[in-house]
């Protein structure tokens, strides 16, 4: 800030002692700090919007080129979407043509129902087999399952 040095401050120490009288010089200094404490508080606030508005300018900028790169991504969007409308439209006329000329010589034919039975098991393991080795062959209960195999109490 202010280029002083050791002896100049020196100096400037034995002319304010001889000026104020060593009574008041610690109320003076302390009353010189605080000024060039705020002043420098001052000082970095001024620095601190200097800098905040630039970096207002540079982000505003910044914006406006987002903003327009978005509009020409947009605009490009939109171009390419009503040219793959066109195709498309063409595309599907000359299908659908296609298709009504197929519909039209087309026969369906009519249902046939299939004749399998859903609900039968049609296994190829023998029940006789699966009854001798204990494959169960119906749905059971965990409970019912617990109470099949219960020790029984004899009386």
């Amino acid at each position: 800030m202010i280029d002083i040095g050791l002896s100049k401050m020196a100096l400037i120490g034995a002319v304010a002692l001889i000026v104020i009288g060593p009574e008041k010089l610690p109320r003076v200094a302390r009353t010189v700090g605080t000024l060039l404490g705020k002043a420098q508080r001052y000082v970095s606030d001024v620095k601190a919007e200097v800098n905040r508005s630039m970096e207002l300018d540079e982000l505003k900028k910044m914006k406006d080129t987002v903003e327009n790169a978005a509009r020409d991504v947009h605009n490009s969007i939109q171009t390419s979407a009503s040219e793959f409308e066109k195709d498309w439209a063409d595309a599907t006329s000359t299908a659908s043509e296609a298709l009504a000329e197929q519909a039209q010589t087309a026969v369906v034919p009519a249902y046939k129902h299939p004749g399998k039975n859903w609900r039968l098991k049609r296994g190829a393991v023998p029940q006789w087999y699966k009854s001798r080795t204990g494959v169960r062959t119906k749905a059971q209960s965990g409970a019912a399952r617990v109470a099949r195999f219960r020790p029984q109490k004899f009386h």
